[in-house]
């Protein structure tokens, strides 16, 4: 059995993952985008290591904060420690928010080809001309990607550039169902005002745990430009460090594009997978047992 346990952020989706895994004999395997990075603990809220020690846990905290880790890569990651866990009779539960990381690893996306591709020549371009060279290439894909958001533009342009097809055309081709048997959605969910104190409880619980001191170090340590100091926590305290603005003022733009963030996840979930929402371990319990799922 896989069972995803995902929905917004801040909602204690890595808790119940791991009391559930005790429950029905599982492992757990992460989906977030952000927790994959060693080092960056508190901003991404990564289970801590006693938390990982109780059940075993995958994917997390294994990649280079100096290292650019993409959704092609996080595919073949997943795919590969379910097919481990498969083999030995485990059940997985996959806990997460970053729902185009589990889409694209449970479901029939196919990347093409990943040669790499220099991109040098691109790197001069502003994020709107850059956007005018996908649209040149790919004008489907470009309708699909905000121009600020210059990683996806250049994973199109990349993949149009390895594979020679345009990737509108290869997604056309997908049907886009589940590639794995049985497999369970569940989103943890609750009234949105409530999800919403709850994420600024968390971030200022992050603060009191020394948030600004270890974004401070890794930025020293590595620079500004790695691909993981986009996460939300991080790159909001740049203007802060910089003395450009108040640590309040910081804190706030975190809290705002945290909310931000839950309304896109709600929308995705709810989009693109067939999900049963919960609020509590007890409503998954039920509902597997209600499909036959023969529980441990």
């Amino acid at each position: 059995m896989i069972l995803v346990l995902t929905g917004p952020t801040g909602t204690g989706k890595s808790d119940m993952a791991i009391s559930l895994a005790k429950k029905l004999d599982a492992v757990i395997v992460n989906a977030d985008a952000f927790q994959v990075y060693k080092e960056l603990g508190i901003a991404t809220a990564k289970p801590s290591e006693e938390m990982r020690m109780q059940v075993p846990h995958y994917l997390y905290d294994f990649v280079s904060l100096d290292s650019a880790y993409n959704v092609y890569e996080y595919q073949k990651d997943l795919r590969a420690v379910l097919a481990e866990q498969i083999q030995d009779g485990r059940n997985v539960i996959i806990a997460g928010g970053t729902g185009l990381y589990i889409r694209a690893g449970l479901y029939d996306y196919e990347f093409g080809e990943n040669a790499d591709v220099d991109l040098s020549s691109y790197e001069a371009l502003s994020n709107e001309e850059l956007h005018d060279v996908l649209a040149k290439m790919d004008e489907e894909e470009a309708k699909k990607i905000h121009p600020n958001n210059r990683v996806r533009v250049l994973r199109a342009i990349s993949l149009c550039l390895s594979s020679g097809r345009k990737k509108s055309e290869m997604v056309g081709e997908q049907s886009h169902k589940p590639i794995y048997k049985d497999l369970y959605f569940y989103g943890l969910t609750g009234e949105r005002e409530d999800i919403y104190s709850r994420t600024d409880e968390r971030v200022e619980r992050m603060f009191k745990a020394g948030l600004v001191e270890e974004v401070s170090s890794l930025s020293k340590k590595y620079g500004r430009e790695a691909m993981a100091f986009r996460a939300i926590g991080v790159k909001e305290l740049f203007p802060y460090l910089d003395g450009k603005q108040s640590l309040e003022e910081s804190k706030e733009a975190i809290k705002k594009n945290t909310r931000n963030y839950v309304k896109r996840q709600l929308t995705f979930c709810r989009h693109q997978f067939d999900i049963h929402w919960i609020t509590k371990e007890e409503d998954i319990l039920e509902d597997l047992r209600s499909k036959g799922v023969s529980l441990p």
